[in-house]
């Protein structure tokens, strides 16, 4: 009987524990090694608390240029995928389409195919188009890869939207693009806060793509610039890794808060329909 309690009752709370305890360390180590005066690869209470490391760091033109570089390529990217996505979703979910259940599984394939076995044509590609060494390049190249994924998230959630609310709208007189505007756009807002947020934190932490595909310094990202805390002869400035890799994090934590409240909103109104 105490077997039996342990195996469905303790241990599942003993692996969750293991498993935050894993994630929580590394994180640990980063905040107490950004605010410490004389960082080690040890986690320990600074000594000598100071914000030197974030000051070097945020006072650096790479850096700052680094992270703008980042935020245009993402944030474009993320809005790219969230208008397309949502628009390759609408005929998927509403329309009895001729092999529709072949084409979704094409998709939910296309989601398992590698990036780095697309770079070489790729790669080839860009400079026959002279997109290499270009912002716009990227965007599109990694807006293209994060498109099947995307639209089968953004199909479930569109599932979800009653049909009978447009077709009431119509009734009323609404267009097609009325509907989508007004009805189905509000009610799909956690699909879209979802697919925006996803979309945003995969592109931010990319660092192959933008790496194989920019040549420039100056057009490099933050994931790439990531390297220039390593030294030639094994030299690592903790501190200053520590506190970029705070800022790192940042954006997407940022924007991960930011959206809850709208993708409560939008649980919310799908109790729209009831009654």
């Amino acid at each position: 009987m105490k077997r039996s309690r342990f195996l469905d009752h303790d241990l599942p709370y003993i692996v969750l524990v293991v498993i935050a305890v894993i994630f929580v360390v590394p994180l640990l180590w980063v905040v107490l090694a950004s605010v410490d005066a004389y960082p080690q690869q040890s986690i320990k209470v600074p000594q000598e608390w100071t914000l030197e490391n974030y000051i070097a760091v945020l006072t650096s033109a790479k850096n700052q240029l680094a992270f703008l570089n980042g935020l245009i390529i993402s944030l474009s990217q993320a809005i790219i995928v969230v208008v397309l996505a949502g628009l390759a979703a609408y005929p998927l979910s509403r329309y009895e389409l001729k092999h529709k259940r072949m084409f979704m599984f094409t998709i939910l394939f296309m989601t398992s195919l590698p990036v780095t076995a697309l770079m070489v044509p790729v790669y080839n590609l860009f400079l026959n188009l002279h997109l290499y060494d270009n912002r716009v390049g990227v965007v599109l190249f990694q807006s293209a890869a994060s498109m099947p994924y995307a639209i089968w998230m953004m199909k479930n959630f569109m599932d979800s939207v009653p049909v009978d609310l447009e077709e009431a709208a119509w009734v009323d007189g609404a267009t097609v693009w009325q509907g989508i505007r007004q009805i189905v756009t509000p009610l799909m807002v956690p699909g879209l806060c979802m697919v925006g947020v996803y979309t945003f934190s995969g592109s931010w932490g990319n660092f192959f793509v933008p790496y194989i595909l920019l040549g420039s310094a100056s057009k490099f990202t933050a994931s790439i610039t990531l390297y220039q805390f390593f030294g030639a002869y094994g030299q690592i400035a903790y501190g200053q890794l520590a506190a970029y890799s705070v800022l790192y994090m940042a954006p997407s934590v940022i924007l991960y808060t930011v959206t809850q409240k709208f993708m409560s909103k939008g649980f919310a109104m799908q109790g729209a329909s009831k009654g």
